[in-house]
């Protein structure tokens, strides 16, 4: 099944909108692993495993690996995934963006050496930076447009034509680059007003990778409220450090699961 495909499925079968973001920081490891030469692997690898069932994908961010020169790391735990987890898609938050050969490099990278589901993507140079991303029909490209940063309204909330530079960006996406039916646009939960105003552009067909819960505040009744397709899906809530880190002790991986049942549980409750 393409990437849409799957995530759909995912939200009816687990009856979640958790994205459970795969960002690891071997200093905030519990002590089981300190002597563990495949730290990263084996605590990711626990995590995924335990939160599996109150997920409907995984969100690894790449330079988290890439800066402990943990490729390899990745490579294995996304194919761990897909074995262990098939139902639930994989989408490696690279944030990636450029042109020409470069770009066809970055897919390249993301979805043949990686093998993700789906990819991030920043618009800022245009259709022709994400357009190799956007052929492949079977991938998902989810689009930066209203980011959950504190900066994020430093060029996103320009205003071009009377309005804001973020609603340009989805109406572009929603409208004329997604004739393969693969967008998905990233908004954050720190931003309901505008989670609100960019749902009402695209309608129910796009959905949102909606970063900034726990650890950054979001507000969960406020995003799902806002931001919910018409059949009260359309979401992929993600949290990483509210989940990886629940605890730091042995009971690591079911503190992480109990935190991403919860999470699940938080937006049901508004769906």
């Amino acid at each position: 099944m393409s990437f849409m495909q799957t995530l759909r499925a995912r939200w009816t079968q687990a009856g979640s909108l958790v994205c459970v973001g795969l960002d690891p920081e071997p200093a905030k490891f519990p002590a089981i692993f300190a002597n563990d030469d495949d730290a990263v692997f084996n605590f990711c690898r626990a995590i995924a495993d335990a939160t599996a069932p109150y997920a409907c994908a995984f969100k690894p961010q790449i330079a988290h690996f890439a800066a402990l020169g943990a490729e390899g790391a990745l490579e294995r735990l996304i194919a761990h995934i897909h074995a262990r987890h098939p139902g639930v898609p994989v989408i490696l938050d690279s944030k990636r963006g450029d042109i020409g050969s470069t770009a066809q490099h970055y897919a390249t990278e993301a979805f043949d050496r990686y093998a993700a589901d789906a990819v991030t993507a920043n618009p800022y140079l245009g259709r022709d930076s994400v357009q190799p991303f956007l052929d492949r029909a079977d991938r998902g490209v989810v689009i930066l447009c209203r980011t959950s940063n504190p900066g994020a309204g430093d060029l996103q909330d320009l205003v071009i034509d009377g309005r804001p530079l973020y609603q340009h960006v989805a109406e572009k996406v929603a409208r004329e680059w997604n004739t393969h039916g693969n967008c998905s646009l990233v908004v954050g939960a720190t931003w309901p007003a505008q989670l609100k105003e960019v749902r009402a552009i695209v309608g129910s067909d796009v959905p949102f990778l909606v970063p900034g819960v726990g650890a950054q505040g979001g507000d969960v009744e406020a995003v799902v409220t806002h931001a919910k397709s018409a059949d009260g899906a359309g979401l992929m809530v993600s949290s990483s450090r509210a989940i990886l880190y629940a605890s730091k002790g042995d009971d690591f991986a079911d503190a992480a699961a109990n935190a991403a049942r919860e999470l699940r549980d938080q937006i049901n409750r508004f769906r």
